[in-house]
């Protein structure tokens, strides 16, 4: 679907006539070009610039006094609510001037009220998303068509009115206080409302997903209105530096803790040191994630304490002792001694793991976060990472960016770091959602959240590391091993609705209304643009031809072989395929499944043009211990059925006749190959399992091998006792 038919069908009807003018602006290019025989000039050129001002002019002026308008019936709606939650605690404190409570109506007409506002904040986010596209495509349409090269130069009247600039963060924190207190009637849940920041450890269930900017503003709408914004600090006014977050991640030359969390290693860590706000924060958390296997029976846990930031160089070069840090906690005995001494344990662990391992400060991540929880409850946290960056701390390329300091210091929290060269950044294109819950064996996360993940708005990325993609993309000379999405991020994640009922859309002729309804959907490309646009998000299937019409997300990724319905022309194919089926049916344990038409598993096969020259797609396989054991366990097995052979091989020949000798002959060669396959299938399962290979474990031809020569062994032998 072209632009401007897309432009038509997504506009917000009541502000369509504060659009870009798309079509009216192609049009002037054609007729431009047509009727001056197909030659761009200056005079041209000029018209087409003023028409293009004019419609800036347009859309700025309409996003400033919508963003008014929403400031403006934010705090209209903020003194209701105080009003009504004043009046209403009053009452319940017996204020004898208070005759009467409100009524639940009227907290219903508020929740509407801000229902509507929620809706305001979501159209107008979209229309700064969608007017944005479509200067961008015009210009691409104009430089493409006239030669003429437009786009650096409009690209500094748009950063002249940035209306898609404008960060609707503090609006969100805004609207989900007021939000929160009408749907709990005025009694918020309290708690702590900090991120980690009184606890040590924790342990959860985490699914990361990614969210196309398109739906970025979406999605915290819909979240606001089940969960509120966690904010650290109720008391201070919110700033866009309070959403902050960043991370210096340590490793050495080897990139040893890359593969490590990179493989999903047992007991693989990451060490990384964290603050929260901008550069000027004194606190530094000391961090240390360690992954474990499931069937060790323990959960994947992050431990961390904290650090002044002018003790961290000491710290990290060993003059500062780990038992030092904790004295003045110790004297002040707000934590157990069991508390101090875990911290102290750990503090000792992580300085001497940077020490042993001469680990350094390697890549650095950033981000603004916005975290909905309920204080005090962690049973589900939902956060979503914006503005994600990735920047190179390292001096693995001979220049010491940290200048001998555990951080470098020419960049704080100013996205998009322009000052930095191109090889030292890496600015990820999508958001980071990450669903956090803690729920008890066997009980299911609460229905919005599953409808959530599984809505057009997110992207499901298993296992996803801001730390591994940074070390893939701007260490790609450091690693051979890649993460399996890294040939995947040219793939538009958008997606057209799944349900089309979900999402925040008004109802036509309900233009203060705020409702779950439909929309059109954001995937919707221009024709240039359409290379890929037949994915419906990053393709962990790995079809090696996504254009197959008769494949879609419901065909089972395996699809039996189904050898009793083959036909061909010759009947005695036909019945040995039916024969064969069957013994396969009733005598094979995998039922003979065969993979998907149009898949492959081979990551490093299906992407082997996308791979820089030298690199392989890691695929992390969990090996389990009861492998090991069941490797062993089958090749005694299959050593007591050898041995059994040979002495019954032995046996026959004390028989002395031809046809016992022939026997003991068979039943030596079947013996000596199951001694010899046997011992050849546990080495190689040793080997993979060592490796954790995605290999085919099970084995198909040794049992069927052994059954044939068992068989002819016996059949030889009664051919040549009947002959006798």
């Amino acid at each position: 679907m072209k632009f401007g038919e897309h432009l038509r069908k997504a506009l917000i009807k009541n502000y369509s006539f504060y659009y870009i003018s798309y079509d009216d602006l192609k049009h002037q290019l054609k007729k431009g070009l047509k009727d001056n025989d197909y030659h761009w000039n200056n005079e041209l050129e000029e018209d087409f610039l003023n028409q293009l001002e004019t419609e800036l002019d347009k859309v700025y002026s309409f996003t400033k006094v919508k963003n008014t308008e929403v400031n403006r019936r934010i705090k209209e709606a903020e003194k209701y609510v105080h009003e009504v939650v004043t009046t209403l605690h009053r009452y319940q404190n017996n204020d004898p001037l208070v005759t009467s409570p409100p009524q639940e109506q009227d907290f219903e007409d508020l929740e509407e009220e801000l229902s509507d506002i929620i809706a305001d904040v979501h159209d107008l986010a979209k229309f700064s998303r969608l007017n944005y596209t479509g200067f961008q495509k015009i210009i691409k349409k104009h430089d493409k068509t006239t030669g003429y090269h437009l786009k650096p130069v409009f690209q500094a009247r748009l950063n002249s009115k940035p209306f898609y600039k404008d960060n609707y963060d503090n609006l969100i924190v805004k609207l989900s206080k007021l939000y929160d207190l009408v749907r709990t009637r005025g009694n918020p849940i309290k708690g702590d409302s900090s991120a980690g920041g009184s606890q040590q450890n924790f342990v959860r269930q985490t699914t990361k997903y990614w969210v196309h900017p398109d739906n970025i503003t979406e999605l915290k709408l819909i979240i606001l209105k089940h969960l509120p914004v966690l904010v650290f600090n109720a008391d201070k006014e919110f700033e866009p530096e309070d959403s902050a977050i960043t991370s210096i991640y340590f490793d050495n030359e080897d990139m040893d803790l890359y593969y490590g969390r990179l493989r999903k290693d047992e007991g693989a860590e990451a060490i990384r040191l964290r603050w929260y706000g901008g550069m000027k924060s004194d606190q530094i958390f000391v961090e240390r994630k360690t992954h474990r296997e499931d069937w060790t029976g323990e959960k994947s846990v992050k431990a961390r304490f904290a650090l002044k930031e002018k003790k961290v160089n000491a710290y990290l070069s060993g003059e500062l002792k780990a038992s030092e840090i904790f004295d003045k906690m110790r004297k002040e005995g707000k934590k157990s001694p069991q508390e101090i001494e875990n911290l102290e344990r750990l503090a000792q662990e992580v300085q001497y793991r940077v020490l042993k391992d001469k680990m350094r400060p390697v890549m650095r991540s950033f981000y603004n976060r916005t975290a909905f929880q309920l204080p005090g409850d962690a049973r589900v946290r939902i956060s979503l990472d914006t503005e994600l960056t990735m920047v190179r701390e390292d001096d693995f390329d001979g220049y010491d960016r940290t200048h001998g300091n555990w951080r470098r210091m020419d960049i704080g929290v100013d996205y998009p770091f322009p000052q930095l060269p191109e090889k030292d950044v890496c600015r990820f294109q999508y958001a980071v959602l990450e669903v956090k819950l803690q729920t008890q064996m066997g009980q299911e996360p609460p229905a919005w959240v599953r409808d959530l993940v599984n809505s057009h708005l997110v992207e499901a990325v298993p296992k996803f590391s801001k730390f591994i993609h940074g070390g893939a993309t701007l260490l790609t000379e450091m690693v051979d091993l890649l993460p399996f999405w890294y040939t995947q991020m040219d793939v538009d994640i958008r997606k057209p609705k799944i349900v089309q009922e979900y999402g925040i859309q008004r109802h036509q002729g309900q233009s203060q209304q705020q409702r779950l309804g439909s929309s059109t959907s954001g995937n919707d490309l221009d024709e240039e643009e359409l290379t890929g646009s037949s994915y419906t998000g990053v393709h962990f299937s790995n079809d090696v031809n996504p254009l197959e019409e008769d494949l879609d997300e419901q065909t089972p990724l395996l699809l039996p072989n189904n050898y009793t319905s083959r036909r061909t022309n010759s009947p005695v194919k036909n019945f040995l395929y039916r024969l064969y089926g069957k013994f396969l049916y009733y005598f094979n344990d995998d039922r003979t499944f065969t993979v998907k038409p149009g898949t492959n598993y081979d990551l490093n096969a299906t992407f082997k043009d996308k791979l820089p020259p030298g690199k392989t797609i890691c695929v992390p396989v969990r090996i389990e211990p009861k492998v090991y054991f069941a490797n062993e366990r089958t090749f005694l097995s299959w050593i007591s059925i050898g041995m059994l052979m040979g002495f019954t091989a032995t046996a026959l020949l004390n028989y002395g006749t031809n046809s016992a000798l022939t026997a003991s002959i068979g039943f030596f060669i079947t013996a000596l190959f199951t001694l010899g396959y046997a011992t050849y299938r546990y080495i190689w399962r040793v080997l993979m399992i060592r490796e954790k290979k995605p290999v085919q474990y099970g084995d198909k031809f040794g049992p069927n091998m052994i059954c044939l020569f068992l068989f002819l062994a016996t059949f030889i032998s009664f051919v040549f006792k009947f002959t006798e």
